[in-house]
């Protein structure tokens, strides 16, 4: 290759799409909180999360990073996707859900429905043994 030439690279605008009913998929853990928007069909449009928006370690785990998340997310879907209507399934333990559902229903989109989907064992494993004192 000759020394001296730089190829620049195209970069390609986003084409905002319009997409007017949406789902929310809020997965909140003891570490973190990830928040994934998509279509009604599941396809991913937008994430994001409490690492994602730069918190390392702990802070990733609070609701304060996951509301940032959230307001991240309701910009997104405002300005590129035009999103109108919503539901919310929220799933897992963590901090963070209730900030993030609080901050949907105070943006423009209206949310049509919350649903807890966190998965519970049909029996499940075996309990761990109570330890002899």
């Amino acid at each position: 290759m000759a020394k001296g030439k730089k190829v620049k690279a195209k970069v390609k605008k986003k084409k905002k799409l319009s997409v007017p009913v949406g789902r929310l998929f809020v997965t909140s853990t003891y570490n973190n909180t990830v928040i994934t928007l998509t279509d009604v069909d599941g396809n991913v449009l937008s994430w994001s999360s409490g690492g994602h928006i730069g918190y390392k370690g702990s802070r990733k785990a609070t609701a304060f990073s996951a509301q940032q998340a959230a307001e991240k997310l309701i910009d997104l879907a405002l300005s590129q996707f035009q999103m109108k209507k919503l539901s919310i399934m929220s799933k897992g333990p963590g901090l963070g859900r209730e900030p993030v559902i609080r901050s949907f229903q105070g943006s423009p989109i209206e949310v049509t429905s919350i649903k807890d989907v966190t998965p519970r064992p049909h029996n499940g494993t075996r309990d761990r043994s109570i330890k002899r004192k």
